[in-house]
């Protein structure tokens, strides 16, 4: 038998210091860059957590927890791949991911092909089942005032029960 699964993601970073963002796997210049442990790319956090929620096997943090330095800069792509290693290891198929980015800046899409593109090759799934969106807070709230940037995320993921 075969079932369907659906996972949700969610990430938030504060804007730094620094002159480039990394959002979903792609380098993008800005005025600022993203706080965190490793490289901050809240799309491929809030994705990884979307896979490990649709099996049920925790979250980005019980797998690579910040407080171990060897995640420290660790390039986001690291936890995708595991993640979906896990979906692989339980007999599952990766059906579809699609990341909603929330940020004032920087605008998202002149690199959301190049974003969508670079999800597929870490999932090794065709383009088509890949979904890359933005919206802003319409200048609300801390991401209204360019504090940071946020992600949410779906994905589908069949197992076989």
């Amino acid at each position: 038998m075969e079932e369907f699964r659906t996972g949700h993601g969610f990430d938030v970073h504060a804007l730094t210091a620094g002159d480039r963002v990394i959002l979903c796997g792609v380098e993008i210049p800005h005025s600022h860059g993203l706080e965190g442990h490793s490289d901050a790319d809240v799309g491929l956090h809030a994705l990884t957590d979307a896979l490990l929620g649709a099996i049920g096997d925790g979250d980005i943090g019980s797998h690579f927890p910040p407080s171990d330095p060897q995640w420290k800069g660790a390039s986001s792509d690291r936890f995708l791949r595991d993640a979906k290693a896990r979906v692989l290891a339980r007999g599952g198929v990766i059906i579809h991911a699609d990341v909603t980015l929330i940020c004032e800046a920087p605008k998202i899409g002149p690199h959301r092909e190049a974003m969508r593109a670079r999800i597929a090759s870490i999932l090794d799934l065709a383009i088509d089942r890949i979904s890359v969106k933005a919206t802003t807070t319409e200048r609300l709230g801390f991401i209204g005032r360019g504090e940071g940037i946020a992600a949410l995320a779906t994905a589908t993921v069949k197992l076989r029960s």
